[in-house]
């Protein structure tokens, strides 16, 4: 069986170093501290100044990025990938970051987005004779800059991402340089650091504090960064577009030590915490959160309502992704292998669970009866952002719309249906208020259907 809770898959995770002679063992420890953002596959890239050597496989980074692997990936810039897949399929093909060698040199490329016209760009290109090998929007980008008349690497990036739309990081190396690119919307993070006399770039803080790297900032929407051995420069390629910054990161996707959009994310969640207290308060004993997205938020829901706080779940942090389910039924076989109550907290008490969100409603369900079967008398389930209604299409894996509960039911119907005595959601604008953005200038489209960009399905804001 297929062992992934019912949860927004992780997008991906980008990492880059520019001067530094451990570059490749230095991308292998970014990427582990992103794992979180995808699990099917990772890969680096790094330069020795004259060429590009390429490594990518299916698997965990400590898996496989060996020693012996990064002892091949020799030079002083690098950039790594480390992927869920968000479009295309889950093979060796798909896996960045890409390379190619075109009339501009070597050029390598990893991203974290979606490009949601990229389909239709792929037939153009096909139309005029490129060969693909891969079914990522991401290699439409390569072939594109293959094909301007530009007269540098830089200026060919410049033109080609003027014209795409959609959400992108991006990171492109060189023999001589490393370009990190944030769309003008900002929709996905991307961050600035510096490790002695050597530059760094990643999707995540948390990423710069394993390395000991400071974080100098975030990369502003619609900037370019050049680095190379003259230094640092900075370019603004796009006209100003309205900023649509991914609320989502703060409520789930993004690591708790992270800074994310200028704001600890760890902040965020306890403030969304204080505010679900606030908003739908509750008579009950204990607190727990589902591990681990919804600890920060219980903590703080704890708080302001001055309810103890227990670690009334344990998970299992060292589960694969698939199982072979045994004959003899086990009810909720897949949640009791990641998570088990703790009956000696739960037996007897009324318990509000915290979580950070509900998709399909399916595993909320079976944490609520596994929960009152660990002897709670009362389980309130308390939900740290508004309900999922619609689909992402700007670089997260989320469900047609159909599967998403709350599209179909109304809340009372969710309510029935986990089995839960009460449910209350956080309200889109106490999130708004925690995480410290405003509704113009952040991209809430799972909770309110409202996009920041045409679709490529024609639907728009």
């Amino acid at each position: 069986m297929d062992l992934i809770l019912d949860k927004f898959h992780e997008e991906c995770g980008v990492f880059g170093i520019f001067g530094h002679e451990e570059a490749s063992t230095l991308t292998q420890l970014g990427l582990f501290a992103q794992q979180h953002r995808g699990q099917e596959a990772c890969g680096i890239v790094s330069s020795d100044s004259r060429e590009l050597h390429q490594f990518r496989s299916q698997g965990l980074v400590a898996d496989v990025l060996s020693e012996e692997v990064l002892n091949r990936l020799t030079g002083s810039s690098a950039i790594g990938h480390t992927r869920y897949s968000t479009t295309g399929r889950n093979t060796i093909k798909e896996v960045q970051p890409f390379a190619v060698t075109c009339q501009h040199g070597e050029i390598a490329v990893c991203h974290n987005g979606n490009l949601p016209f990229a389909e239709a760009r792929r037939r153009e290109l096909e139309k005029d004779g490129a060969i693909f090998s891969s079914t990522s929007d991401t290699e439409t980008i390569l072939h594109s800059i293959a094909r301007t008349s530009a007269k540098t690497v830089v200026d060919a990036v410049e033109i080609v991402l003027r014209e795409t739309e959609g959400a992108f990081s991006l990171l492109f190396l060189t023999p001589s340089s490393l370009i990190a690119v944030r769309d003008p919307r900002g929709f996905r993070p991307l961050n600035l650091g510096r490790l002695g006399d050597a530059w760094c770039i990643a999707s995540e803080t948390c990423a710069f504090d394993l390395i000991d790297a400071e974080y100098v900032r975030e990369i502003e929407p619609g900037e370019m960064v050049i680095i190379d051995a003259e230094g640092l420069t900075v370019r603004r390629p796009f006209s100003e577009k309205k900023k649509a910054v991914c609320t989502f990161e703060h409520v789930y996707f993004s690591r708790p030590d992270s800074i994310i959009f200028g704001r600890s994310v760890n902040e965020s969640r306890h403030k969304m915490g204080k505010q679900l207290a606030i908003e739908h308060p509750v008579n009950a004993d204990i607190v727990v959160p589902v591990p681990d997205s919804g600890v920060a938020a219980a903590i703080g829901f704890a708080k302001q309502s001055g309810i103890n706080y227990r670690q009334g779940i344990i998970r299992n942090h060292y589960v694969g992704r698939t199982f072979i389910e045994p004959s003899q039924s086990i009810r909720s076989f897949g949640v009791r292998l990641k998570l088990n109550p703790v009956k000696d907290l739960i037996s007897g008490q009324r318990v509000v669970l915290v979580d950070d969100s509900i998709v399909r409603g399916t595993t909320s369900k079976k944490i609520v009866e596994m929960v009152r079967e660990a002897g709670a008398t009362e389980v309130h389930i308390r939900i740290s952002c508004p309900p999922t209604t619609h689909s992402c299409y700007y670089g997260v894996d989320t469900p047609h719309r159909q599967d998403l509960i709350a599209s179909r039911m109304t809340n009372e119907e969710v309510r029935k249906y986990i089995g839960a005595d009460s449910l209350g959601y956080l309200s889109l604008g106490g999130m708004l208020e925690a995480v410290g953005i405003d509704a113009e200038s952040s991209c809430n489209a799972c909770w309110t259907g409202k996009y920041p960009t045409l679709l490529a399905t024609g639907v728009s804001a």
